[in-house]
């Protein structure tokens, strides 16, 4: 079942849609999913479908260095998955083959390789479904070493992940950022600490759209 919402995207548009995540993904990682996702469309039909953990678990020692805008989730930390009927391609112009793929958080590296990447950085990876199997914490290393096995390239598959401050009232939708020339999907999601109640932020998730650089 599919809800159409109020979308802001030039030929895109976004939906809510209510159904159990890809069979493609261990029964591990799917009893972690909810099972509501959110579906983006465009001019040549569906972009991407992606579910979110039920709560994505967070840190007690947030991270409050310059640029990092969800420094409460840990580096290797399992976000959700995503589902690429057609094929896309990443914030670094990565070619990304049909298929499921986990996304799990990352930090860009400050080294002069990464410098005006985005304004924050936050990025999920993806891994290929078949290849992350347990829904637990991964260290950095390894999260890098999955993403570039699924771009079969030396650069991981990055996809750039900011915070909406002044998000819309109707989520999730889908906005143009005219000077980036970026497709920006925002959707709620629920952060869980170790200790205390459950947090709700919404994401920004760059799913059209390149880096400056790349």
């Amino acid at each position: 079942m599919a809800i159409a919402t109020a979308a802001r995207g030039q030929s895109y548009r976004v939906e809510a849609i209510r159904s159990a995540p890809p069979e493609e993904l261990s029964p591990a990682i799917r009893e972690a999913l909810s099972d509501e996702g959110v579906r983006v469309v465009g001019p040549s039909g569906v972009l991407c479908e992606i579910w979110l953990r039920k709560a994505i678990p967070t840190q007690s020692e947030e991270n409050k260095e310059l640029g990092v805008s969800f420094g409460q989730i840990a580096e290797g930390t399992l976000a959700g998955v995503v589902k690429f009927p057609a094929g896309a391609v990443d914030f670094r112009r990565g070619r990304v083959k049909p298929g499921v793929y986990t996304l799990r958080y990352a930090l860009n590296p400050v080294d002069g390789n990464h410098q005006g990447v985005a304004p924050q950085r936050d990025f999920l990876l993806l891994a290929q479904a078949q290849a992350d199997s347990n829904p637990a914490h991964l260290t950095r290393e390894e999260v890098l070493a999955l993403s570039r096995k699924a771009l079969g390239t030396a650069h991981p598959s990055v996809w750039s992940l900011g915070a909406a401050h002044e998000p819309p009232a109707m989520l999730p939708t889908i906005l143009h950022h005219e000077e980036e020339d970026h497709r920006v999907l925002l959707f709620r999601a629920q952060l869980q600490p170790e200790q205390g109640a459950v947090k709700q932020v919404v994401l920004a998730l760059v799913v059209v759209g390149f880096a400056p650089e790349s």
